[in-house]
């Protein structure tokens, strides 16, 4: 129930305050820019055309999401489905200490994604084998000390892929993928089958697949399809003849000797790993270079694309001649068989010429050599 209360009045003294201008600012127009959580909730809810209820029930589900996927991770469809590889007996025998030789991917269960695994997916992984394979949750449950070797082999997987620098080390030296490389197919794979076009494209696009994550440039093209323009092949043939890759090798450095602290031992290693790294890196250059020598050599698209500018070249001509390739080649052998003949008649003709001016010389050396004897005898008959 309300209680009315009566305020006391005035007292006789008190006079109303009177208004000073001096603290009054001037009138000021600035312009409010829509900005916050709260204008970026009230332009969601305008663009779905959702009330204030239906737009807290979106944030309480998005929240659980969250929360779930951040939880345990391994139930609900945020887990992306990683970490879930069935774990090989030897992978309980790995030593910490050479955690060099390890495969970090299969330590975690990365297996099927390897250098395609986010950095989530990699998050998620990690969390799964350590909920598995933590030797508190361990303890108790067996004696061996192997949950807790494999537990600092999972630490140094997830040290190693979440690291940038590191991991690209690794993918450089990926085992899996070096076993791919030595998988790769010669010229002589391809003896009598060079006109298969559906065998060149099976064999080769997954390599180049696999060779694009090295690019600095990206995306690089990749090998694509039989009926490629002209521009598309030759740009992916320039592409890879000037491949820029960041893969490096220091990941096989051999470490310096635990304990030693000779600065020269130190210099000598440094000075060998870089020598390897150099060399390595050397080998990789030219693998990728014959790789690229022979996908040219058999590409069928170059045989398709010089047979096009063929037919285009002879086109031309006969359009621009009015004869075919074959009648311009008729023709010429014409010509020359003209041009032989015509070379030949001559020939003759200066032939008859010289031996009939041999003649002529002839004749007239005997009719100079009778006058002589003539006008001799003439002249022996007057001194008589």
């Amino acid at each position: 129930m309300a209680t009315l209360v009566t305020l006391p009045s005035l007292p006789p003294t008190w006079t109303a305050p009177s208004d000073s201008a001096s603290s009054i600012s001037p009138l000021v127009q600035r312009r409010l820019i829509p900005a916050g959580a709260a204008y970026l909730a009230h332009v969601k809810r305008t663009l779905n055309n959702i009330t204030f209820e239906q737009y807290d029930e979106q944030l309480e589900e998005e929240q659980k999401r969250l929360d779930a996927l951040n939880a345990d991770g391994l139930n609900g469809e945020d887990d992306l489905g990683v970490g879930d590889e069935e774990e090989a007996p030897e992978l309980r025998l790995l030593d910490p200490k050479e955690w060099k030789k390890q495969d970090h991917y299969q330590v975690l269960g990365l297996s099927h994604l390897r250098y395609k695994a986010t950095p989530e997916q990699i998050k998620i992984a990690h969390r799964k084998k350590v909920l598995k394979h933590h030797p508190d949750k361990k303890a108790g449950a067996s004696h061996s000390t192997n949950d807790d070797t494999f537990f600092k082999c999972i630490q140094k997987a997830n040290e190693v892929l979440t690291n940038i620098e590191r991991r690209r080390q690794f993918d450089s030296v990926d085992p899996v993928c070096l076993s791919l490389e030595e998988d790769d197919p010669s010229a002589s794979d391809f003896k009598g089958q060079d006109k298969d076009a559906a065998l060149f494209f099976t064999a080769f696009a997954p390599i180049f697949e696999r060779e694009a994550r090295f690019s600095k440039k990206t995306p690089a093209p990749m090998l694509g399809e039989m009926d490629d323009s002209k521009e598309n092949v030759h740009a992916f043939y320039d592409f890879w003849y000037n491949f820029d890759s960041w893969r490096s090798f220091e990941y096989l450095d051999k470490e310096v000797n635990e304990g030693s602290d000779n600065r020269d031992d130190k210099r000598y290693t440094e000075k060998k790993n870089k020598s390897e790294r150099a060399r390595r890196k050397k080998e990789d250059i030219a693998r990728l270079r014959n790789l690229v020598d022979l996908t040219l050599s058999l590409d069928p698209r170059i045989k398709r694309i010089k047979q096009e500018e063929k037919d285009a070249r002879e086109a031309k001509k006969k359009s621009k001649g009015g004869m075919s390739a074959a009648e311009q080649k008729a023709k010429a052998e014409e010509d020359k068989r003209k041009a032989e003949e015509e070379a030949k008649r001559k020939e003759e003709e200066d032939k008859v010429a010289r031996a009939e001016a041999k003649k002529a010389k002839a004749a007239a050396a005997n009719a100079a050599k009778k006058a002589r004897r003539q006008q001799r005898a003439d002249g022996g008959e007057d001194v008589a």
